[in-house]
């Protein structure tokens, strides 16, 4: 009863756009994630990885379906995550402290479980990705080599260590629920940022029937997954992937999935790296900072949506140049948008700060 009438009756702005229909498009599709990820595993053996993804894609009767659907719609969940953190970033949702403290933790929550699902399927470049995204732990001072070893396994990556993987990749997902359900309770406490760059609840009204309607298009959102998996199965994945992992050769060039792909930009833009894993992490807990200056109104949104949009175009350029060796000129310009990237969310809190001296 207490779910329904929140359902229901949870007091939202009336200017809410369809670019908020993204948040509950990402509750469609963990759930979607996890109902096709729950089938794959009972096909799945970490021992035969390589073979029994084969398996299921060729004997298991629509097994290549769920397949299909489960590494499109990673891409899909990745895609209304970056979205809605960008709209996040333009309506100033860090407002909501409690709100946006839980989303970063989710965001970077969902990154681990589709790393370790990437590699799980133990193809040639999942395995060397494994080997390059675990080898950053050496950097670690002191315990560095000793923590690799323990998640390796062994003193390589070897079959211990995609067992690891599945075991984390398959009890993640659950603790994200628990995740979401929090957050989902600090939105319903709070209520949702709107356009109107204020947050009150002079321009509420109920959630439904309007925002019902507006959220059952996901609907379309997901049909369009389900076509573009069915014509385009594996455009989004490298081919390399359907080579079976070989611990002697390695790929001329290890690219991660394109979600990744600025981080990986940022970890091969300095030199040094212990500096850059820093940085490759900062690149998403960095958020976090946006909610230290507790601004409730926003009245400099003209200059904070040029800095977001700054910020937005930096993160495309370092997602496109991750594609690309780091030869020149790609390091100077990979240096010079992660130094965009960082400054735009640090001028972001300055103007903040800004704000709150001269208007409170």
């Amino acid at each position: 009863m207490c779910l329904v009438k929140s359902l229901g009756f949870l007091p939202a702005s009336f200017s809410l756009s369809y670019l908020w229909n993204f948040g509950s498009m990402l509750g469609v599709m963990l759930l979607s994630q996890i109902f096709t990820g729950l089938f794959l595993t009972f096909y799945y053996t970490a021992g035969e990885s390589f073979f029994s993804v084969q398996y299921i894609m060729f004997e298991v009767k629509m097994g290549w379906l769920l397949r299909i659907l489960h590494s499109n719609g990673a891409s899909l969940f990745f895609f209304c995550i970056y979205i809605h953190i960008f709209k996040g970033l333009i309506c100033g949702s860090y407002r909501l402290i409690n709100v946006w403290l839980s989303g970063v933790v989710i965001y970077f929550l969902m990154m681990g479980i589709a790393f370790t699902g990437y590699a799980v399927i133990w193809g040639q470049m999942s395995y060397w990705a494994a080997v390059v995204i675990t080898s950053l732990m050496t950097s670690v001072p002191y315990f560095g080599k000793y923590l690799v070893w323990w998640v390796w396994g062994s003193f390589s990556v070897c079959e211990n260590t995609l067992k690891f993987f599945y075991s984390i990749h398959f009890i993640l997902p659950w603790l994200l629920i628990v995740l979401v359900m929090v957050h989902l309770l600090f939105l319903h406490v709070t209520g949702s940022s709107s356009s109107l760059y204020c947050h009150g609840d002079y321009d509420k009204i109920n959630f439904f029937p309007s925002f019902w309607v507006k959220d059952s298009l996901d609907f379309f959102l997901y049909l369009f997954l389900v076509m573009f998996a069915l014509m385009f199965s594996f455009n989004l994945s490298d081919p390399m992937i359907f080579v079976e992992s070989d611990s002697m050769t390695s790929p001329a060039h290890v690219v991660p999935e394109w979600y990744f792909l600025f981080a990986f930009t940022i970890l091969r833009s300095i030199t040094n790296k212990l500096l850059g894993v820093i940085l490759m992490f900062g690149g998403v807990f960095l958020l976090m900072i946006l909610v230290w200056p507790k601004i409730y109104f926003m009245f400099l949104y003209n200059l904070l949506y040029v800095v977001v949009m700054c910020f937005v175009w930096s993160f495309f350029w370092l997602t496109w140049a991750g594609h690309y060796p780091t030869d020149y000129p790609f390091n100077y310009y990979n240096l010079f948008f992660t130094m965009i990237y960082f400054s735009c969310v640090i001028f972001m809190c300055i103007i903040n700060f800004l704000t709150i001296k001269m208007f409170s």
